[in-house]
């Protein structure tokens, strides 16, 4: 009687435990398959959102593009070839916009008629401080606040050099910029106590990824140029017009700024490089991990969804006449450094 017993509670237990697992692994209760629901596919009917009229849903951001070939002269010896990284068009991309290429050395009339074509624009890292370049970098901003004070939402990334080249603009001084030690070298970022995230290129950013930015090395720096936190501070041109969001160090442990926000527009300044860590290879130290990805990818949705908030609708043939698709790229990752893609511009095509 007493072996009975013990079977009949070891029986007992073998059913609560498979009771247990089955409702451990049911779908949540209100997660159904459509065969579940006990309407048939004829009466299944699809509600789409109606799209929000004050939202542009095919962006286009301009891209300026660069002095020289991107690979030292190896892929053109035209001296007035200019060039842009396939990985600035990827990454504008796959947010969800289309690409046109500013090319900075065509007819000024020319580039700024294709200006009025863009919901947003980047300024790309580089090397070129002075000159033409320099001029039309402050022009194309100076149009793009323009723009934003008339009424039209209109985004500007400034990444790596092209953050440098504003940090001069705006404080009126060309010799505002510090050397730093950050070549080829993967951070953190380090948020500004205080830091206002929303409004931000971060306010999307899940919690825990948001947490790894600051403990992980998930940004790649390339640069031998910043700007230290109190200068920047104390400059009130600078202090007055942007807020510093995250700082770095280099690999002297100096600090600089490495992402602002401008307080009035919608303008952001990396002296990092969202774009590579999914779109580069070249260069040793570019974060590749999962969540590196991710930065990637949340930097590129901010700011299409920025130039989404664009009310210009330009005619649609003339966007399709510039568009980067009419360019083909050049592979150059060969070498194993630099870049691995780039579209290269000369003054014998230009579109309108």
């Amino acid at each position: 009687m007493l072996c009975y017993v013990f079977w009949l509670l070891f029986v007992l237990s073998i059913c609560i435990d498979i009771t247990v697992m089955a409702k451990t692994n049911e779908s949540p209760e209100w997660i159904f398959l459509p065969s579940q629901t006990g309407i048939d596919d004829y009466h299944r009917i699809s509600v789409c959102s109606a799209p929000d009229p004050n939202m542009n849903y095919k962006p286009v951001i301009g891209i300026l593009s660069h002095p020289g070939d991107g690979a030292s002269g190896r892929l053109s010896n035209d001296t007035s070839s200019t060039y842009i990284a396939a990985s600035y068009v990827k990454f504008a991309e796959s947010g969800g916009a289309r690409v046109i290429p500013l090319i900075y050395n065509e007819p000024e009339e020319l580039l700024f008629q294709k200006l009025e074509l863009v919901n947003g624009v980047i300024f790309t890292g580089g090397w070129a401080m002075e000159g033409l370049y320099y001029d039309i970098v402050k022009k194309i901003f100076n149009r793009a606040l323009e723009r934003n004070d008339d009424g039209e939402h209109f985004p500007v990334y400034a990444i790596c050099l092209g953050f440098e080249l504003l940090t001069m603009i705006i404080s009126q001084n060309r010799d505002i910029l510090e050397h730093v030690d950050a070549k080829n070298s993967a951070t953190s970022l380090q948020f500004v106590e205080n830091a206002h995230i929303n409004g931000t290129v971060f306010q999307r950013f899940p919690t825990e990824l948001f947490k790894k930015l600051s403990t992980d090395c998930l940004v790649m720096q390339n640069h031998q140029y910043g700007i230290s936190p109190g200068r920047y501070e104390s400059n009130i041109a600078l202090s007055s017009f942007f807020s510093i969001i995250t700082t770095c160090t280099d690999n002297h442990n100096k600090a600089y700024v490495s992402t602002v926000q401008s307080k009035k527009y919608p303008v952001t300044g990396f002296q990092w490089h969202p774009e590579k860590n999914a779109f580069e290879w070249g260069l040793s130290r570019i974060p590749h991990s999962e969540d590196a990805i991710q930065v990637t990818q949340l930097a590129a949705n901010y700011l299409v969804s920025e130039a989404r908030k664009s009310k210009n609708r330009p005619p649609a043939k003339k966007v399709l006449s510039n568009l980067i698709y009419n360019y083909k790229p050049t592979y150059c990752g060969y070498e194993g450094r630099g870049f691995d893609e780039v579209y290269i511009f000369t003054q014998q095509r230009s579109h309108l």
